[in-house]
């Protein structure tokens, strides 16, 4: 008979029957011993440190999938996204959270610890790599990405992983969302980038009818674009990178803009030469930072969503700032909230995000992936398993 497990399934030893009964009603049986349970076999893609003064490196290991304990997921991954951040640990230069790889991850409930509730084995499922503790100072003056706490969960060993584990505290503050039927692997991989976007948009306040400049057409600034556009904002972009540039107006973006011009000249005219009211820095470049300060508007806001390279620092007047009264707002991250507004924006196809994936790897070939997301000829690189 047909059992339905996956090959990878199968090997780290999940039984039939585990499936088929209900976990809730077998749980007290067999809690004694799941913590002991040997996971097997797993590939994943870890970040190994090197010699010193030299990048680390991503390396494709075989390893024992994580114990579970009490509250943890065990997720057999089916899509992740490659995110820039990915790209900066790799270099050496974001070391701001943890070394761990993947962060984009969605799959399937492969097996739950003791005590989860909410969820089954076979569940589609989107795992917020991290979660805010929801008490602390941070937390209830609003500043939930802020928490101390909030960078120390992630997923073991990391979303480039044929399984990997949710932490029981990211199950237990909602951080674990259901996928409906119909939205695919590879869309759902973009609720985390997505939600990061929705999070940005509304901390510079961008509005229907706003003139906004999008300094970066890479895969976050164009997921910044098409969210402006849908909510009636006017949008422009702006980039070094020709390929991107074109991959812009062949989304329907008119107000391209090559960042190697003169930038702040073509927005001041789109503006009637006041400037944009918000312009939201998809790059961590901190030429783009100065070109979207110039182009900003009086009163105006200048949202930093990019991550700069440590030790990065910006050449520009701070009384023209103070005259001008720019207001600069830097995004971090999403929170739980951000992320089920992403989940529901994704699924329901009204914007078309999966336009943005270009390019598709599997775990065994992620240094191409890593290639090909450098290179400038790629939006959106998924890993699949």
């Amino acid at each position: 008979m047909d059992d339905g497990l996956s090959p990878r399934q199968e090997r780290i030893g999940i039984h039939p029957a585990i499936v088929f009964f209900d976990l809730d009603t077998v749980g007290a049986l067999i809690s004694p011993w799941i913590r002991q349970l040997s996971c097997g076999q797993l590939k994943s893609v870890v970040l190994r440190a090197n010699a010193r003064g030299r990048r680390p490196r991503a390396l494709l290991v075989d390893g024992e999938a994580p114990m579970l304990h009490d509250g943890d997921v065990l997720v057999e991954m089916r899509a992740c996204g490659l995110c820039g951040t990915d790209i900066e640990k790799l270099k050496g230069e974001y070391t701001a959270a943890m070394p761990v790889l993947g962060h984009e991850a969605v799959g399937v409930v492969a097996r739950l610890g003791p005590r989860v509730k909410g969820f089954h084995v076979g569940d589609r499922v989107f795992p917020h790599h991290h979660v805010p503790c929801g008490r602390c100072g941070y937390c209830l003056r609003g500043s939930l990405t802020m928490c101390d706490d909030y960078r120390k969960s992630n997923l073991s060993p990391g979303g480039f992983s044929e399984f990997f584990k949710v932490p029981g505290r990211n199950v237990l503050k909602g951080g674990v969302l259901a996928l409906p039927p119909g939205l695919s692997f590879q869309e759902a991989a973009l609720i985390e980038p997505v939600a990061c976007c929705l999070r940005a948009i509304d901390r510079c306040g961008a509005k229907r009818g706003d003139s906004v400049l999008v300094a970066g057409a890479g895969p976050a600034g164009m997921a910044h674009a098409l969210l402006l556009r849908s909510m009636g904002a006017k949008v422009m972009i702006s980039d070094v990178s020709e390929w991107r540039l074109s991959f812009a107006r062949r989304l329907g973006f008119r107000h391209a803009l090559d960042a190697k011009s003169e930038v702040e000249e073509s927005v001041m005219r789109e503006t009637e030469e006041r400037g944009a009211d918000v312009v939201i820095v998809a790059s961590g470049s901190p030429n783009a930072v100065v070109q979207g300060m110039r182009s900003v508007r009086k009163g105006g806001t200048v949202c930093l969503f990019g991550i700069p390279v440590e030790g990065s620092s910006l050449e520009y007047s701070l009384s023209a700032v103070y005259n001008r009264e720019v207001s600069i707002i830097p995004s971090y991250g999403a929170t739980e909230a951000d992320t089920r507004r992403a989940l529901k924006i994704v699924a329901s196809g009204r914007i078309n995000f999966r336009s943005l994936i270009t390019g598709r790897y599997t775990l065994d070939r992620f240094d191409q992936a890593v290639e090909a997301a450098s290179g400038g000829g790629q939006m959106k690189v998924i890993v699949l398993p």
